[in-house]
């Protein structure tokens, strides 16, 4: 098995900025009586809690795939939630909660179609689906990623996030009654523009990092922050735009 390029410390050096998408999104979702929910993606589990305790779910199940963030999610288990390590590109379940929730994951598994496909099999008759994806992948700090990993010999990240109206069809077309898609910009003041590399050091980069030795790693590093940086305006604070995708919908 590949070393886990997952570092929590590292992704929650942004914390604030990473967790609004997520309350967006949970502001989207109706509250039910007695409530099973899946988080797919659920990080250290912190969030997954909140989730759990403000639809008063009778029970939430947080999976992720990085050994190092469900170790963390052992300080976040309560009544009716618990976490376990599994890959979320496995979940197969049928016709088994009320809401599927996943925040900033299933932007890393192909063919979003068929991910929202067979996301939408596991929730029960009258179940919402609740996902939101990063869409940022035309900015510099991913476009300059994907030319550097070329100048390594490695396959470019292709990002597999649609339009926004795309979702709305697939959602139309896999039997929604009811949808809600938007595509949000939020604006993150970061100290400097040397901020939006640690920023992508703790996700868009852990992709190339899994594919590389440390040394070439810490070499690509070097380089993307030598191309990047120039690309940036140099201003304290620097306004990061970053684009997100929320959709709700109910069968």
């Amino acid at each position: 098995m590949p070393p886990d390029p997952w570092n929590p410390d590292q992704y929650d050096r942004f914390r604030a900025e990473r967790q609004q998408p997520f309350f967006d999104l949970l502001a989207l979702v109706t509250p039910v009586p007695d409530m099973r929910v899946v988080d797919l993606g659920c990080g250290t589990g912190e969030l997954t809690r909140e989730l759990h305790l403000r639809l008063a779910a009778r029970t939430t199940l947080g999976l992720d795939s990085s050994t190092a963030m469900i170790e963390r999610s052992a300080a976040h288990t309560a009544d009716g939630l618990r976490f376990a390590r599994a890959d979320i590109a496995d979940f197969a379940e049928r016709d088994a909660y009320d809401l599927v929730f996943s925040n900033a994951a299933l932007h890393w598994l192909p063919d979003q179609p068929a991910q929202l496909a067979r996301l939408t099999a596991a929730l029960r008759p009258g179940g919402q689906l609740a996902v939101q994806v990063p869409a940022n992948h035309d900015h510099p700090s991913h476009v300059v990623a994907a030319a550097v990993a070329g100048d390594f010999g490695i396959p470019p990240r292709q990002s597999p996030v649609l339009a926004p109206e795309a979702y709305a069809l697939v959602l139309d077309r896999l039997g929604y009654r009811e949808q809600h898609v938007r595509l949000q910009v939020y604006l993150h003041h970061l100290a400097s523009r040397d901020d939006d590399v640690e920023w992508v050091k703790g996700t868009l980069l852990t992709d190339y990092e899994r594919r590389m030795s440390p040394d070439a790693f810490r070499e690509f590093l070097v380089r993307y922050r030598e191309r990047l940086l120039p690309l940036l305006d140099d201003t304290r604070p620097y306004a990061y735009p970053f684009k997100r995708i929320l959709l709700r919908a109910r069968r």
